[in-house]
C-alpha cells in the first residue's frame, strides 16, 4: 500500500485487487474524485454513468468535471433497496441500448451499494461483459460493495439471488462524500466495516473502539484509514479465492440471517447494513447456543454495533421459523443444508456446515425484542 498526494492539501492512498491480468486499482482520497488512474482505461471511450436521483444532485456534477474529456450519457434511478431489481437493471440495459454502447464502451456506477450492485450486473449482462468502474459515495459500498466484483439484484424470493461476478477495471473512492450520509447509511457502512474484524481482524475491532469518537464524528483522516484498512482486508481476501469456492464466504458474516430480514420486510424496513448487524449479532448467539465461542462473544458484538446506533433485535412480528425458510435459498446453502459464517471468539471466523435448523431457531429467539 502505498500513498500519494492528491489535490493540494488531501492524501490518495492507492491499493489494487490483485488479479493477474484483471488486476485493478482502488484510489482513496479525502477531497475529491482522484480519477487520474482513468486517464487510460477511458480514453476514446463513451461511458454511461449510473445513478440516483439522491446522488446526481451532489456529486453528478463533481464527477463529470474530474472525467477525461470524453463522450458520456447518464442513467439515474430511484433511490432505494426497493428499486434493486429486474425491472430498473432493465432500465439501465434499455439506456445501453439505445446511446449503443458496445463492448469498448464503459459503464461508471456512481452510488452506494444498489447502484454499484445493479451496475456492475448491468455491465456483465450487456453483451456478455463491458467495463465498469465504480465510484462509491456510501461508507458502505465504499469498504464492501464497490469491491471485489459481486454484482447483482434482488427478488422476491431473496436477496442477491440474480448476479454474476464482474470485476470493475477500477475503484475511486471520494472519503468526503460521506459528509452528506445521514446518519442510518453511516452507521449501515459501520455495521459492514465492523465485519471484518470479526472475521478475523481482532485489532482492527480495539481500533475502532479506540477511534470511536472521530469515527462517529466523520472525522476524515480515521475514516480515510478505516476504509483503505477494510478495502485492503477484502483486496486480500478477493486475490484469494475470487469466485468465493471457500475463505471469501467468511466475507458474509451475518449476511444470510440479514438478507432473510431484508426479505422478510420488503427490502424497505432496514438498510442492508442494519440488516447485516443484526445478522451478526444471531450468528454470535448461535456461535454461544452450539458452544462454538465461549458466552461473552454476544455481548461484544451488541456492544460495539450499539456504539454507533445500529439495531441487534427483530420486531416479534418476524418469526425465527419464516426467517430460517428465507435462509434456506441463500447462495451457500449446500444439498440443502445450512452452511453459515459462525465464530468462535472475536477474529475467529469460520464456516460450519450442516447447522441444524432447531439450534438456528433457537439462536434467533434471542435476538427479538
Amino acid at each position: 500500500m502505498t500513498t500519494q498526494q492528491c489535490g493540494i492539501e488531501a492524501d490518495s492512498i492507492q491499493l489494487s485487487i490483485e488479479l493477474g491480468q484483471r488486476s485493478y486499482p482502488i484510489t482513496i482520497c479525502n477531497k475529491t474524485f482522484d480519477t487520474r488512474v482513468l486517464a487510460h482505461v477511458l480514453q476514446k471511450r463513451k461511458a454511461l454513468i449510473v445513478t440516483n436521483e439522491t446522488v446526481a444532485p451532489l456529486y453528478l456534477e463533481q464527477l463529470t468535471s474530474a472525467l477525461p474529456s470524453m463522450d458520456y450519457s447518464v442513467c439515474v434511478l430511484p433511490d432505494g433497496e426497493q428499486y434493486k431489481n429486474v425491472q430498473y437493471w432493465q432500465m439501465i440495459i434499455d439506456q445501453l441500448a439505445e446511446q449503443r454502447i458496445n463492448r469498448s464502451d464503459v459503464l461508471i456506477a456512481l452510488g452506494g451499494g444498489v447502484v454499484c450492485d445493479m451496475t456492475g450486473f448491468a455491465a456483465a449482462s450487456w453483451m456478455r461483459g463491458v467495463d465498469v468502474i465504480q465510484v462509491p459515495t456510501t461508507l458502505l459500498a465504499q469498504v464492501d460493495a464497490s469491491v471485489g466484483g459481486k454484482t447483482g439484484i434482488n427478488h422476491a424470493a431473496g436477496k442477491n439471488l440474480i448476479g454474476a461476478f464482474h470485476q470493475p477495471k477500477a475503484v475511486i473512492i471520494n472519503t468526503s462524500t460521506i459528509d452528506t450520509l445521514p446518519s442510518r447509511e453511516f452507521a449501515a457502512g459501520m455495521a459492514e466495516s465492523i465485519k471484518y474484524g470479526f472475521i478475523n481482524q481482532p485489532a482492527f475491532i480495539e481500533w475502532i473502539r479506540q477511534k470511536q469518537n472521530l469515527l462517529a464524528s466523520k472525522d476524515p483522516n480515521a475514516l480515510t484509514q478505516m476504509i483503505a484498512q477494510c478495502c485492503q482486508f477484502k483486496a486480500e481476501v478477493v486475490a484469494a479465492d475470487e469466485k468465493e469456492q471457500g475463505m471469501r464466504a467468511l466475507l458474509n458474516l451475518g449476511h444470510t440471517f440479514g438478507h432473510a430480514i431484508e426479505t422478510i420486510s420488503g427490502y424497505n424496513k432496514y438498510l442492508h447494513g442494519e440488516a447485516v448487524a443484526i445478522g451478526m449479532v444471531m450468528a454470535a448467539a448461535l456461535s454461544e447456543h452450539l458452544k462454538l465461542a465461549q458466552v461473552g462473544l454476544l455481548e461484544q458484538m451488541e456492544s460495539i454495533l450499539q456504539a454507533f446506533d445500529l439495531p441487534v433485535r427483530i420486531p416479534s412480528e418476524y418469526q425465527p421459523s419464516e426467517l430460517v425458510k428465507l435462509m434456506r435459498l441463500d447462495k451457500k446453502v449446500v444439498d440443502r443444508k445450512h452452511r453459515l459464517i459462525l465464530m468462535r471468539g472475536v477474529g475467529q471466523a469460520e464456516i460450519v456446515e450442516d447447522v441444524d435448523e432447531t439450534a438456528i431457531v433457537e439462536a434467533i429467539e434471542k435476538c427479538v425484542e
